[in-house]
Order: C-alpha cells, then structure tokens, then sequence
C-alpha cells in the first residue's frame, strides 16, 4: 500500500466527528407581525418616548450619574491629566512632594448638597438626634428597672402578707391558751358555734367573744373568718329558702339563718378604727409588730418557731429574718 494512500486515510483535525456533532433546532419560521399588532407597538412606544420621568425618578437618575462619574478616574485625554503629567505626575502616585506620609492617593470625596440648608444644619440635625435617640434609650432603661422594681416589690408584699397570717395564726393560738374567762376560746381555733360544754348544771353553748375584746394584732384574722362564714351562711340560707314555706318556722335557726331570710335585722359593726390603723401599715411594719410582741409576751420566736423558757431566750440569732439564715 503507498504512503500517498495512507495519508488519505489518516484522519485529520478539520474532519468533524460524527459523535460529537450538534444538531440544532430548526428555528421557528418568523410570523409576520399583523396590522393591529404593529399598531399596538408603535402606540406603546410613543407613550414610552412621550412619558415624562417623576421627581422621584429624575432625582435617581441624577444620583446615579454623579455617582458613576465620581467613581470614574481622570481620563489620560483630558486637559488636566495633560498638565499634571508634565509636572511629573504618574497614574497611581501620590501629589506634593516626596516621601510625605499623608499624601493623597485618591481625590477628595465631593458631598452633594441638594437642600437649602446652611452650612452645618446637617451636624445639628444629627446632633438633635443622638440626644433625642439616647434620652430614649435612658427612658427605657429606667422604666425598665422602675417595672422590675415593682414588681420586685410586690412579690416581697405577698410574700410578707402570708408571713403575717402566719404570725397572727400563732399569736391567736397563744391568746386562746391563756384565755381563762371566755369558754369560746375553742372557736377560734376552727371549732363551731355549736360546739357543746359541759358544766355541773348541764350542757351549755358556748358563746361567742365580742371581736372588740380580742387583741388587734389578730383581730383581722377572726375578722376575716366571720366575713367567710356570713358568707357561707347567706348563699346556703338563700338557696334552702327557695323550696321553704314562709310560715314554717324551724325550731332549729339561729340568729345567723334569721338574718340571712330577712327575718331579723342584721347587727351592723361600727368601725374599727383601731384595726384600719393597724391595716394601713406596711406588711413588713405589721409583721415586724406581730414578731415583737410574741417575743416580749410570750418568749416565742416567730423564725425559729420555737418557744423559750424565759425572756433571755438564749439560742435565738435575733429578731430580724436576716440573722436566722
């Protein structure tokens, strides 16, 4: 075989392959555009042309160019860069004399000013705004700490209000044990006025303690415990009347169910002027008055819920919550 045949069958780079060939799509014939559609388009062209620009537009506009033409560098065919170049000058150097640290590479920036304002009415805008914007701030950080105060303060107050019925729950205890006169002195430790003594003659029942002779520093307390059963009573009274006879009379009512059907009056109390004082303190007063008589009466320390033998009280830390921790 000669080489000239052999050349021929080489393959060469300009012969494409048939594997790698890309055939594309036909293109879509061009529809011919019709008469309406060419009237449309010319219409919506000239209302484009015709259409003038808003303020809001325009000013984009102008602040586009500015800005596009300060970011641009001195073009070498302008006559300043002509004449900066003859004084020495090269694209990328600093001006002025040699070696000088602050020398300027870059232009000054250019502030556009596109108000009518004087000259530094923006610092003492900016200025009015800082102490507008941090006396904000101060405002909020101080109800902030004035609403966490509060209610701080108010969590303390329950607090100190249970520790008072507390205090007042052991100061009736010890009254009712040296009660030695009234024969109710069970009542007040959760018993009813039903409740049966019994003495030589017979049963007797018991009677109830006049709420003025009871100690104001726990006179609340009982105070609290009548309004509670008055209470009760009526809404029982009331519903037990609804399928009850007028005329029937109940050889068992007290004073309290006649009260509550209307039949009697209602004995009105009178103020108590001495307790409304004793209320108006603070529960940290009122409790600190509750400790200190159970102290000096009766020996009893209200934070070590202990009772001494004797006025010493020998053991105790103190009479402050504090120095029992």
């Amino acid at each position: 075989m000669s080489s000239s045949s052999l050349i021929a069958q080489a393959p060469t780079d300009e012969e494409d392959d048939y594997m790698s060939m890309t055939i594309a799509e036909p293109a879509a014939p061009k529809q011919k555009e019709t008469y309406t559609q060419r009237r449309i388009r010319k219409a919506r062209e000239a209302e484009l042309r015709s259409r003038q620009p808003s303020k809001a537009e325009l000013a984009a506009l102008s602040s586009q160019n500015i800005t596009a033409a300060l970011s641009t560098s001195l073009p070498q065919t302008s006559k300043g860069f002509q004449m900066l170049s003859k004084l020495g000058y090269k694209p990328g150097s600093t001006l002025g004399a040699e070696g000088n640290p602050h020398a300027r590479i870059e232009p000054l920036g250019v502030a556009v000013k596109e108000d009518r304002g004087g000259i530094g009415l923006d610092t003492e805008r900016k200025r009015k705004f800082r102490e507008e914007a941090e006396g904000e701030m101060e405002r909020e950080r101080a109800e902030e700490g004035g609403y966490r105060e509060r209610v701080a303060k108010e969590r303390e107050d329950r607090r100190t209000e249970g520790l008072v019925r507390g205090a007042m729950g052991v100061l009736e205890g010890f009254e009712g044990e040296t009660d030695e006169e009234s024969p109710a002195v069970g009542e007040y430790r959760g018993a009813t006025e039903e409740e049966d003594f019994t003495t030589n003659s017979g049963p007797l029942k018991k009677k109830r303690r006049p709420t003025r002779q009871i100690n104001f520093l726990w006179r609340g307390l009982v105070r609290q415990r009548e309004e509670k059963e008055r209470e009760r009573r009526m809404r029982y009274d009331l519903l037990q009347s609804l399928s009850r006879n007028t005329n029937y009379e109940d050889p068992e009512e007290d004073a309290h169910d006649r009260q509550a059907l209307g039949k009697e009056e209602e004995e009105i109390d009178e103020e108590d002027l001495e307790l409304e004082e004793f209320n108006a303190l603070e529960p940290a007063e009122r409790l600190r008055r509750l400790v200190e008589y159970l102290r000096e009466k009766y020996h009893y320390c209200f934070w070590c819920k202990f009772r001494y033998p004797d006025e010493t009280m020998e053991g105790c830390p103190g009479m402050a919550e504090d120095d029992h921790d």
